[in-house]
């Protein structure tokens, strides 16, 4: 078997293994970690560190990112290196969130050493890779989001659903066609759709139950999360002309002086301040997007 390939197969298999233990999403939230599903392990993290200190150091892609002598691919490593050092530290103190956060810090910046270091056809396979585990998340938010949404008898499903249907299809065609790259930005709005709709049913008694809130500091990280999946909205699918209409930037400036406040407040430790002021914040940055001709719960 030649090298390139050897290695392609390789970086393909680590791939699939660490997609299967490690979150696809940061874990800013532990409440918002129990909504997905992911409740945090202790053995299952220690395991999934040692998977990706395997990657660091004795993969046949660590092995290419060592011989390449690319300086850009080495530094990466290298900083992938102390963010795995860094979440075995921090798993050690038992602060799980963080140790997570960072591992999964770790992997993405170990595959940006690859990108630069790695032949032309590992680059194309991680793309579909990408694009594969992106769909995947995809499809369970929506799964979610209709079961929740039923739950709740919500209204502004049908909108929604066929919204992020849309761009499970779109991306389908480019991926067809082998445009990877083009089929993951099409489909990161669905997520960000399906994402925003299955946070916006949080204040209903179906899922103040499942997250269940240990105190109002890890309710204002939910909303913090929240309110930046909104904003990321505003950047994919409001086009720069209607962002810049007079009613769409009033929404937006009002939301944007929301969020200081409740950063403020934070800061203050008044998190049920900060709560509040960032669902206010959010509910602006809703109508911004929806104002723009686009509709979205919320």
């Amino acid at each position: 078997m030649n090298k390139p390939f050897a290695f392609l197969l390789s970086l393909f298999a680590c791939s699939c293994v660490l997609a299967q233990t490690a979150p696809t999403a940061a874990p800013e939230s532990t409440a918002a970690s129990r909504l997905a599903g992911n409740k945090m392990d202790k053995a299952q993290l220690s395991a999934n560190l040692d998977s990706v200190g395997k990657l660091l150091e004795s993969s046949s892609a660590a092995r290419q990112i060592e011989s390449s002598k690319v300086p850009e691919a080495l530094k990466r490593r290298d900083r992938a290196r102390e963010l795995h050092s860094a979440a075995r530290a921090a798993l050690d103190q038992g602060n799980l969130d963080k140790a997570s956060a960072l591992l999964t810090e770790s992997r993405s910046t170990f595959f940006d050493a690859v990108r630069f270091a790695a032949p032309e056809e590992v680059t194309a396979k991680k793309l579909e890779n990408d694009y594969l585990l992106r769909l995947e998340s995809v499809n369970a938010l929506l799964a979610a989001y209709k079961r929740v949404s039923d739950e709740k008898s919500a209204k502004g499903v049908k909108e929604t659903v066929a919204q992020i249907e849309k761009s499970i299809a779109a991306g389908a065609l480019l991926a067809k066609d082998r445009k990877f790259k083009e089929a993951r930005a099409e489909i990161d709005r669905g997520y960000l759709v399906a994402k925003a709709g299955l946070t916006s049913l949080r204040s209903g008694d179906t899922l103040t139950r499942s997250l269940n809130f240990a105190n109002k500091e890890e309710e204002f990280h939910y909303e913090i999360d929240r309110n930046n999946t909104h904003q990321m909205l505003i950047k994919v699918l409001v086009d720069d002309q209607k962002a810049s209409g007079d009613m769409v930037k009033n929404f937006l400036s009002k939301a944007a002086e929301l969020r200081l406040q409740a950063d403020a407040a934070a800061s203050r430790k008044d998190f049920a301040e900060g709560v509040k002021l960032l669902e206010d914040s959010t509910t602006e940055l809703v109508r911004a997007i929806r104002n723009a001709g686009i509709y979205i719960p919320g």
